[in-house]
């Protein structure tokens, strides 16, 4: 894996967030407002891999991922790099990838899995997370 070109592109890159994403926050806020409890940042073991969901429904086993467009790779706003692609483009393939992995590993161990990109909207993020766990609920 290449490093960043500069020492400023380094510190930029360090200070990017993991969790607590502003998308995250006002997913999880108006999940909490609507009397739902989960855990956040959650370690999830599955048989062939940990997992770390944004937001997790422990007794449900609904998995929430709110995935930026850029760093995942959105087919409606994501975009490839076009300032140093050699060291891009593998990294966020790399997301991708570990994004399917997760995915897999977890509905292989009966986890449903949601995944709610950063530009939809608050009201649908919301329903997408209601309609899965009232499908585990049943």
């Amino acid at each position: 894996m290449q490093t960043p070109p500069t020492p400023g592109r380094s510190r930029n890159m360090q200070a990017i967030r993991r969790t607590n994403t502003k998308p995250e926050v006002l997913l999880r806020s108006a999940l909490h407002r609507s009397g739902y409890r989960f855990r956040k940042d959650l370690n999830v073991y599955t048989s062939s891999r940990r997992v770390r969901p944004d937001i997790v429904f422990t007794a449900r086993r609904v998995a929430v991922f709110v995935d930026g467009c850029f760093w995942h790779c959105c087919p409606e706003h994501g975009r490839q790099p076009t300032v140093n692609s050699q060291y891009w483009s593998p990294k966020l393939q790399r997301n991708v990838e570990r994004d399917r992995l997760a995915d897999t590993a977890l509905g292989e161990d009966g986890w449903s899995v949601v995944r709610i990109w950063e530009h939809e909207s608050l009201e649908d993020a919301v329903r997408m997370v209601e309609r899965a766990l009232a499908r585990r609920a049943s």
